[in-house]
């Protein structure tokens, strides 16, 4: 019963891979896949700050503004 689904998936998954090496992508190069540049190391921490900050403050920020609205 699972034969034939295995069969298909197996040569789907082999088509996705070969595809994705012919189109250029050469990994085991560290940052290729990343959606932000990890060469310029300034930038890179700003924007750390910048989401993991937002990130932990908006449940604080949302308190304040729930107190201060009574």
């Amino acid at each position: 019963m699972l034969g034939p689904i295995a069969r298909i998936s197996n040569q789907a998954g082999r088509n996705v891979m070969r595809s994705f090496v012919r189109n250029g992508s050469h990994g085991g190069v560290p940052g290729e896949n990343l959606p932000f540049d990890i060469h310029n190391r300034t930038r890179l921490t700003l924007n750390l700050f910048w989401f993991v900050g937002t990130g932990l403050a908006a449940p604080f920020l949302i308190v304040l503004h729930q107190l201060a609205k009574k």
